[in-house]
């Protein structure tokens, strides 16, 4: 009879296959969360943020290392609660990672209907986000590198056209400006030569002082936001994939906790 009970209980233990699925599935986005936090509070501590913290509301433009943070933040917790949940077998904590991230992915699909069906409205709050951080562009080392590289990558300049960049005191037009960078832009906006070796960050002073019609033999005289709809047909494949593999890891998540919850509750219920 003693044999017996063993042999029922023995049938009814959580699946370890699932537990240390779940936990090694979580424990890399535990580590990823913390260097991005790490990462976040290293780029802060370089620009002196953390010696004075009003600096963070100081900021005119979007600081990328709140994005950092907040990401790092987000990850970090999940992971915790994803591999504490999956190693103690604490239902609250599994349950809490299900739902936070099936939270995440229905706001995720609720993003891109949104984004289909107020296309203008979108398009005219990127562009007013964009003139926004182009006024800050020289506020913050993370923003003028993020600015910079967008510029660089999408080969165009300012939101709409290089004339945005009259919003910027240092690059403006206006008589009162006794900026060096005078109707200028910055050197991201300037024609890539690949075989330069060594980037010219003065390329781009007085440009917008000549004719209009010969700027585009020195720079980029698309904007971005034009130059980023061109681009989005052309890469919708690697867009619809990287969102497809994105949600296909986030079910799977719910689907290992959800299970092993399951797992738990039938092993309580044995006893």
């Amino acid at each position: 009879m003693h044999y017996y009970r063993y042999q029922n209980a023995a049938t009814r233990e959580v699946s370890c296959c699932y537990k240390y699925l779940m936990f090694s599935y979580n424990i890399i986005f535990w580590l990823a969360g913390a260097a991005f936090i790490a990462i976040g509070f290293w780029a802060w501590s370089e620009k002196g943020v953390l010696l004075d913290l009003t600096q963070v509301t100081r900021l005119h433009g979007f600081d990328p290392v709140w994005l950092v943070l907040v990401v790092g933040a987000v990850t970090f917790i999940l992971g915790f609660a994803g591999c504490v949940g999956a190693l103690r077998e604490n239902i609250c904590l599994l349950k809490f990672f299900s739902g936070v991230i099936g939270f995440i992915f229905f706001l995720e699909l609720t993003a891109a209907v949104l984004a289909v069906v107020f296309q203008d409205p979108l398009r005219d709050w990127i562009s007013d986000f964009f003139l926004a951080n182009v006024k800050a562009y020289r506020e913050d080392i993370d923003l003028q590198n993020l600015i910079d590289s967008l510029q660089r990558l999408n080969h165009c300049c300012g939101a709409k056209d290089p004339d945005d960049w009259d919003l910027n005191v240092y690059f403006n037009c206006s008589q009162s400006n006794i900026s060096r960078e005078k109707c200028g832009v910055p050197f991201s906006c300037c024609l890539s030569d690949p075989a330069d070796t060594v980037v010219n960050t003065q390329c781009g002073y007085d440009v917008r002082a000549g004719q209009k019609g010969d700027w585009g033999n020195y720079i980029y005289t698309q904007g971005c936001i034009p130059a980023l709809e061109a681009w989005l047909p052309r890469n919708i494949y690697i867009v619809a994939g990287a969102f497809i593999v994105i949600s296909l890891l986030q079910m799977m998540g719910i689907f290992l906790a959800r299970t092993l919850i399951g797992d738990i509750e039938q092993v309580k219920l044995s006893y």
